[in-house]
């Protein structure tokens, strides 16, 4: 049996890099503010189940695109 690639011993590996308290606070009031804008659309707006969990799933995904374009500058730029 071969192997494919080298393995590392276990500690040459790269370690996990904990999430910071900042960052789960910010991740918190995005999943707040984005239900928000959920109960906005339904209650407020009046414009229906399916519209507003629409709306606010997009927002939820272009959030998601930011932060993700936001870490691979922050983790490209190290």
């Amino acid at each position: 049996m071969t192997v494919d690639h080298d393995v590392l011993p276990e500690n040459d590996r790269a370690r996990q890099q904990e999430v910071s308290t900042a960052a789960m606070v910010g991740y918190a009031a995005a999943a707040t503010g984005i239900f928000g804008w959920f109960l906005f659309g339904l209650l407020v707006q009046r414009q229906g189940f399916v519209d507003s969990v629409g709306e606010s799933a997009g927002a939820a995904f272009g959030l998601l695109l930011a932060v993700s374009v936001v870490g691979t500058l922050r983790r490209n730029g190290d």
